[in-house]
């Protein structure tokens, strides 16, 4: 399997293509375009309602340059699988099936199709676009939103921690598990080659922040997204087989508070919270870097 080692070896082939729908600065549109370099031509992709539902397009005007179905909110997997089992019916074996979803329709409101997709160990990749928002309805709160966070309907910030998404599908043993952000390109498209190369299910958890929901400037989207990785707060890894590997180690750690000051979303946020954020921070580092 070939891994690309430098960026200058990453093919100019665009699959998501410029003029999308999306917002100057979507980590999204960053994600997708990254990760398609990797999956190549060969790839079918279902998307559920999300903001890459809308900024893709449909029809004759979109931005894919591969053959792409839009589902329901709750059921991309659940189509995926459909999709791969088509293909193996007729004997197509070198297709990579994708579901690629926010993390509404990863974490909430997709979950089910998701889980039961893992459990059943279908042979399709499942890609978590994670900008800790309901972005498409209006940056709505999630499960995955961060602790403190203000959304529109928590005004005062949110009072409950993230779910842990990795830990919820390394329960289900999948075939390959990764974490990856749009600030480090070569990582991200790096994993994607070794999922397209892997048999089983596949889960990529993909930071892309919002600069909308996230209350940044919209040229600092990659800036919060290696702040994110160097203050602790997101690890980048895999696992294979159950093994973790950690595939980047930040040259430095930064304090949290630095990550959350350049965020309006964190704008309520007393001593006592930032250091709770701080103390998860620590927490996450040592575990996956242990």
């Amino acid at each position: 399997m070939e891994v690309y080692k430098t960026l200058a070896e990453i093919p100019q082939d665009e699959f998501f293509t410029g003029g999308h729908g999306g917002c100057r600065g979507c980590g999204a549109a960053l994600a997708v375009r990254q990760a398609m370099k990797a999956l190549g031509p060969r790839t079918i992709v279902t998307i559920p309602a999300s903001c890459m539902a809308t900024i893709g397009g449909s029809g004759l005007s979109t931005a894919w340059e591969i053959p792409f179905y839009h589902s329901l909110f709750e059921c991309a997997p659940a189509v995926a699988s459909g999709i791969r089992a088509a293909l193996d019916i007729q004997g197509i074996k070198d297709v990579n099936v994708v579901s690629w979803a926010g993390d509404a329709g990863t974490a909430d409101i997709g979950f089910q199709s998701l889980t039961g997709a893992a459990e059943r160990q279908e042979n399709i990749i499942h890609v978590c676009y994670d900008n800790e928002t309901y972005m498409n309805t209006g940056g709505q709160a999630g499960s995955v939103t961060p602790y403190q966070a203000v959304t529109p309907d928590t005004p005062a910030g949110k009072p409950t921690p993230r779910k842990d998404m990795l830990a919820i599908m390394a329960a289900h043993h999948p075939a390959y598990l990764a974490t990856a952000s749009v600030a480090y390109p070569l990582d991200l498209i790096r994993k994607f080659q070794k999922a397209r190369a892997i048999q089983g299910f596949r889960y990529i958890h993909i930071l892309a922040p919002c600069f909308r929901g996230w209350g940044i400037r919209e040229d600092q989207t990659v800036q919060l997204a290696r702040l994110a990785v160097e203050c602790g707060l997101w690890q980048l890894y895999e696992e294979i087989g159950g093994r973790r590997r950690v595939t980047v180690v930040p040259e430095r750690r930064i304090p949290v508070r630095e990550y959350l000051r350049l965020q309006g979303r964190f704008k309520n946020m007393d001593e006592a919270a930032v250091e709770a954020l701080q103390a998860e921070a620590d927490r996450r580092f040592q575990e996956v870097q242990s």
